[in-house]
Formats: structure tokens, sequence, C-alpha cells
């Protein structure tokens, strides 16, 4: 059984490995870590877990988690760079749910995040943890770092285009919507009910943190420098994120049968048929992506979903673990979407 630690368990990344790792049959949560928590019962402040969690919150610098085969960082940027280290040395794989680890150039990594890189060589041996891109090397990886959500969904809507060659890579336009959960737990105005509900606004346009992440993963894929415009949304309404990517083909091409054979042996993403579209609702509570493309000429439109808490984050750190460990990796994610 693996021994999982969660640094970070009051966010909403944290109680979803919390409700996806419960389902596990070879994973089980031993400590779960709240520095404004200690020592209180965690079904105390989320009464959701009661019959599920019996332990306390601990400190995040607590000893007894170096008794875990698995540490999970489920924290603001800056944590996991200064705490990764210790656990590492002594043979315990860690997964990043924060930024901390996701772009390889430092001196790009501190333009965008506001401080120091202060840990090159983790930075240099972490593995990018998109599954669907780089499983053999996530397969041996001690340090993972978990996409951002945005990354997620893009990279998947584009990767079968960037692998075969077949896209202008200097004209791509990611049109995404996401959910307020998105944004995280901690009080903000912007997020507040009355500033969100009934409304949509774009945000951040060409100016969000996960545009270099996703540029980096983009442009191995293809391995050419891609470009894109990025413009993410929010929208009034807790999980789900759509992406509708807008590209230029430079081949005729089959991309329905394109997309069906580049994805037939990854479990989680769903080649939806002609003319159906993908809903946000089909994939809430799920680790699953839709992806739907339409050509119109030589405009080929990309459109694909997933809940941002799950396959954008906790769900995905999941597929991680179980890649890591030689474990099935549908392991404790075979949720069918919520519905209604």
């Amino acid at each position: 059984m693996i021994k999982v630690g969660i640094i970070g368990g009051t966010g909403y990344t944290g109680l979803e490995l919390v409700r996806l790792l419960h389902n596990h049959s070879d994973a089980k949560i031993t400590h779960l870590c709240s520095r404004t928590n200690i020592g209180k019962p965690v079904i105390e402040e989320f009464p959701s877990l009661i019959g599920y969690v019996d332990f306390d919150f601990i400190a995040p610098d607590d000893e007894s988690l170096f008794e875990c085969d698995v540490i999970f960082f489920a924290t603001p940027h800056g944590v996991a760079m200064e705490n990764t280290g210790a656990f590492i040395e002594k043979g315990i794989k860690v997964i990043d749910l924060g930024a901390d680890f996701r772009i390889k150039d430092s001196v790009e990594w501190s333009k965008w995040y506001g401080m120091k890189h202060t840990q090159s060589v983790l930075l240099e041996n972490a593995v990018y943890g998109l599954p669907e891109v780089y499983k053999s090397q996530i397969k041996n990886a001690t340090l993972v770092a978990n996409p951002g959500c945005y990354p997620t969904v893009i990279t998947l809507a584009l990767k079968p285009l960037l692998e075969a060659k077949v896209i202008d890579t200097k004209h791509i336009i990611a049109d995404c919507k996401s959910g307020v959960s998105g944004a995280g737990r901690g009080a903000n105005v912007a997020t507040l009910f009355c500033e969100v509900n009934e409304s949509l606004k774009p945000y951040n346009v060409n100016q969000h943190r996960h545009k270099p992440e996703t540029q980096q993963v983009l442009s191995d894929i293809a391995g050419v420098e891609v470009n894109f415009d990025f413009i993410p949304h929010l929208i009034p309404m807790t999980r789900g994120m759509l992406a509708n990517i807008y590209v230029d083909l430079t081949k005729d091409i089959d991309v329905q049968e394109l997309f069906e054979k580049r994805y037939q042996n990854d479990p989680f993403i769903h080649i939806l048929p002609s003319g159906i579209y993908p809903e946000t609702k089909s994939v809430k509570g799920t680790n699953n992506c839709h992806i739907s493309v339409q050509k119109s000429g030589n405009r080929l439109i990309i459109m694909a979903v997933i809940d941002n808490v799950v396959k954008g984050a906790s769900g995905q750190a999941v597929q991680n673990m179980n890649i890591m460990f030689g474990l099935n990796e549908g392991l404790g994610l075979e949720q069918i979407g919520l519905l209604p």
C-alpha cells in the first residue's frame, strides 16, 4: 500500500486528492497537512469527510511525513521549491500540483512568478507530468511537475496536429473558459459571487502564467517554436474548462481519423463522433478529456473540455502517481461524469 502525504490539504486540489485517493485500491492517505489547522480533526474543517477520514491535520514540517512513499504538494508557488529536496533525499517521490517545476528556464519562471528560483538541480530533473505526452519519463521520475489546467486542455487539443506537422504553428488561437474553482479557495474580490454571477469576462489576455508553460510543451512536441494567442475567460460555474482552439491546416488530412488514432491508447482521452460537441458537464468529476474537431476549408476548430480540478489538477496527479509506481494509470480514476 502506497503511503500518501498531502501538503496543502485545505485547498480545492488537496481536498480533491482526498476524494479520489479514498477509492484507490493501492494507496492510502496517512498524513494531511495544514499550517492553520495543526492538531484540528480534519472532519471539523470538512464535515463532508465524516466517516472517511479519522485523523488530525499536522504541520507541513512534521517529521512523520518522512514515513510516506509519495508527497503531493497542493500549495502556492514557492512552497514546494523550498521543501521538496528533503523528501527526494530520503527516496520519497514528490508530485507538485503547483507551478514551481513546470517552466524549465529559471529566469523565465522568475519573470512570471515574481521570485527567484532557488532549486536549479531539482528544476532540471523534474519531469513535466502530462501522461499523454511524457509517460515514459514519468515512469522513472522522482519529481513530477503536475501541469496547469489550461496547459493540459490546450496541449491535448493540439498534440496530434503538432506531431503530424499539419498546422501553421505561428498562428494559433486558444480561446478558453474556466470555472471559478480554478482561482483557488482563498478570498478574492474578483471571485465573489456578486462579481462572477451572470457575467463572463476575459482576464490576463496573453499574460496568464500558464502561457509560457503551455508554449514550452507545445514547442517540445512540435520540434519548433510554437506561438499562440491565449484568451482565458472566467465563467460563473464551479468546475469545468472549455478550450476552443483555432488553427490553419497546411495539409488536407482526415482530422477525425488522426485524433482517433493518436489517442487510441490513452484511456482518459475521448474523441467524440463528428458533429457531437463537448460539454463541461459530461466530464464533471472525472479525469476525462472530451475532444471534437470541425473543419471549415483549411481552418480547423478543436473543442476540448476537462474538469479543471480533476484532469486539470488532482486527477492528473493521481494518474502520475500510478505511473510512477508501476500501477494501472486508471486506478482510483474510474468515475463516470456527474449528471445532471
